[in-house]
C-alpha cells in the first residue's frame, strides 16, 4: 500500500515536473515570438505554408488582399516569413524613410550553394558588397555619358540601325522582338564593351536569347529555392538544372567578351567599363585597400547591366507598339505632334524632347499601364523594425507590390484604361507624378533609370515619325493579356511597320 502511494507519488511528480517544463518552454517561446505581426489572408499550413494558395499570376490576387487584408499583410513560403508592401505610402515609407532597413537582397544557403554566382554584382547583392558595386558602377557609367549628350549620340546610333531594320520588313508582319532587344542591348553593351554587334554575331544573338529563357523560368526556381528536396525529382519540372545551365551559359559568353576587350586593350586603356572596373580593382590593391572590386563581381556588374539594360526598355517598346494597336487615335496623335515640332527632314534629338509632350505622356502611360516588374525583385529587411505600426522580423522577405500604386484606383480613376492624357494638364503641359514609379524607388531604384528614359524617348519618337504600326488582321488585335516571368511582357505578336517617309 505504502509503495503503491510512493509511486502514485513520483509519477505524479513527474507529470507536474512536465508539465511546468512545457509551461515554460511555452512561455520562453512565446516571449520570443515578435507581438503585432502583419495579418495574414489566411491559414498557414504545415512546412508550405501559403503556397497552395499561390496562382499562376498572383497580380490580381495580391491587389485583392491589399484591400481586404491591408495594405501590409504577411505570408509564408515553405519557412520564409514574407511581407507584401502595398500603396504608395507604405513603399515610401519602407524604401526611402527606411531605405537602410530594406535595402538587403534574399541570400539562403541554398542559393549560395548551387546559385553563387547569382550573389555577385549590383543586383542581387547586398551591404558592403552591394553598395561598391552599385557606386562604382555608376560612376564609370556617368564618366562614359550617363544622363549626357554623349549617350544620346550613342543611342542615336543604334536607333538608326534599328529603323533600317523596321524598312527591311517592307511592311510585312513581322514579331520585333528579337530585333528590339538586340537594338536596345547594343547601346548598353557600346558602353561595356566600347562597341556594339553586328546582329549576325552568334555570341551576342545568343547571350540576348539566353536572357530571354531566364525570364520565361517562371515560379520553378522559386519553388526550388523554398522546398530544396524538388530538384530531386526526375525530368526536371521545376527547372533547376537547366536553370544552373543556362546561367552557367550567360557566365561563360561574359566571361569570352571580357577577355577579349582585355586582350584588345591591354586591360585598362580601353574606353569601357571593363577597363575601367578593372583599373579601379587595381588601385584599391596597389594602396592595400579592403575591396570588394574583383573578377566575379565584374562579371556579376557586365551580367546586371545587360540584362537590366535590355529587358525593361525593350518590353516597354513593344507594349507602346501594342497599345497603339488597340488605340490608333493614340498614334496619329503622337504623329501629329511629330510633324508640327520635329518635322520630317531630321530625326528627333534630345532638345525635342521638351516639345514632344504627348509623345512623352505616352511613354509615361506605357510605363504605369504595363507595370513590366510588379513586384519587383524582393527586398530583405536587415534588423527588427517597425512599418506602419506592425512588427517586422529581421530577415524577413519583403515584396514590393508595384501594382498596388501604378494600377491604383485612387491616384488614377480609372487605371486599367491606357489615357496619355492622364500626364497633360489643360494646357497640355506635363504632370510629373510622383507616383509614378515603374523603376521602384530609394537605394534600390533602377541603376539605369536615366538610361531607359533616353532610349524610350529617342527609339520611340524616331519609330513613329518614320513607321505608321499597323495590325496584321484588323479584326483580331492581338491580346492584352501579359505573360508572367520575370517580367510582364506581352504575348507575342506580329506588326505591319509602313513606311511614312
Amino acid at each position: 500500500m505504502c509503495m503503491d502511494w510512493l509511486m502514485s507519488l513520483g509519477v505524479t511528480s513527474w507529470l507536474l515536473s512536465l508539465t511546468c517544463l512545457i509551461v515554460f518552454y511555452r512561455l520562453l517561446t512565446t516571449d520570443r515570438k515578435p507581438h503585432n505581426l502583419p495579418p495574414t489572408p489566411a491559414v498557414a499550413l504545415p512546412f508550405i505554408g501559403h503556397l497552395y494558395l499561390r496562382q499562376t499570376n498572383p497580380r490580381q490576387q495580391f491587389l485583392h488582399y491589399s484591400k481586404t487584408v491591408g495594405p501590409v499583410f504577411k505570408l509564408k513560403i515553405g519557412n520564409w516569413t514574407t511581407v507584401v508592401l502595398n500603396t504608395f505610402d507604405v513603399i515610401k515609407e519602407a524604401l526611402v524613410k527606411q531605405g537602410d532597413v530594406f535595402s538587403h537582397r534574399p541570400a539562403t544557403e541554398f542559393m549560395l550553394r548551387h546559385f553563387p554566382h547569382m550573389q555577385h554584382g549590383i543586383i542581387l547583392s547586398s551591404g558592403p558588397i552591394w553598395r561598391q558595386q552599385r557606386t562604382t558602377s555608376l560612376t564609370i557609367l556617368r564618366r562614359f555619358g550617363m544622363g549626357k549628350n554623349i549617350l544620346a549620340e550613342k543611342i542615336a546610333d543604334e536607333v538608326t540601325i534599328f529603323v533600317k531594320q523596321l524598312a527591311s520588313t517592307k511592311g510585312k508582319p513581322t514579331n520585333l522582338k528579337t530585333i528590339t532587344n538586340l537594338s536596345v542591348s547594343n547601346v548598353i553593351c557600346s558602353m561595356v564593351f566600347g562597341q556594339g554587334f553586328e546582329f549576325t554575331n552568334s555570341k551576342f544573338s545568343r547571350l540576348i536569347e539566353l536572357y530571354d529563357h531566364y525570364m520565361e523560368q517562371g515560379s520553378g526556381e522559386t519553388a526550388i529555392v523554398v522546398m530544396p528536396f524538388l530538384r530531386h525529382i526526375p525530368f526536371d519540372p521545376f527547372g533547376f538544372r537547366s536553370f544552373g545551365s543556362l546561367l552557367i551559359e550567360i557566365r561563360s559568353i561574359i566571361k569570352e567578351f571580357v577577355q577579349n576587350v582585355k586582350d584588345n586593350n591591354n586591360d585598362t586603356n580601353g574606353d569601357n567599363f571593363i577597363a575601367a572596373y578593372i583599373k579601379e580593382m587595381r588601385k584599391a590593391e596597389v594602396l592595400g585597400q579592403q575591396t570588394y572590386l574583383n573578377e566575379d563581381n565584374l562579371i556579376g556588374c557586365i551580367d546586371n547591366l545587360i540584362f537590366a539594360g535590355t529587358e525593361t526598355t525593350s518590353t516597354t517598346i513593344l507594349w507602346g507598339l501594342l497599345y497603339v494597336l488597340h488605340h490608333p487615335v493614340t498614334q496619329d496623335k503622337i504623329y501629329q505632334e511629330i510633324l508640327e515640332q520635329v518635322g520630317t527632314e531630321r530625326v528627333p534629338n534630345m532638345l525635342d524632347k521638351p516639345r514632344l509632350k504627348y509623345l512623352n505622356a505616352f511613354i509615361m502611360e506605357t510605363q504605369r499601364l504595363a507595370s513590366l516588374v510588379p513586384f519587383c525583385i524582393p527586398h530583405v529587411c536587415c534588423q527588427d523594425t517597425v512599418l506602419m505600426g506592425f512588427n517586422i522580423p529581421k530577415d524577413s522577405q519583403v515584396i514590393i507590390n508595384l501594382d498596388s500604386v501604378l494600377r491604383d484606383e485612387k491616384i488614377w480613376g480609372d487605371p486599367e484604361n491606357s489615357r496619355p492624357e492622364r500626364f497633360l494638364d489643360e494646357q497640355g503641359n506635363l504632370i510629373k507624378r510622383e507616383e509614378l514609379i515603374p523603376f521602384s524607388m530609394g537605394r534600390r531604384i533602377c541603376l539605369g533609370e536615366c538610361l531607359a528614359k533616353m532610349e524610350l524617348f529617342l527609339f520611340l519618337s524616331s519609330m513613329f515619325q518614320r513607321f505608321e504600326f499597323l495590325p496584321v488582321d484588323p479584326d483580331h488585335l492581338p491580346t492584352m493579356k501579359e505573360v508572367l516571368g520575370g517580367t510582364a511582357s506581352p504575348a507575342p505578336f506580329e506588326i505591319r511597320c509602313v513606311r511614312r517617309i
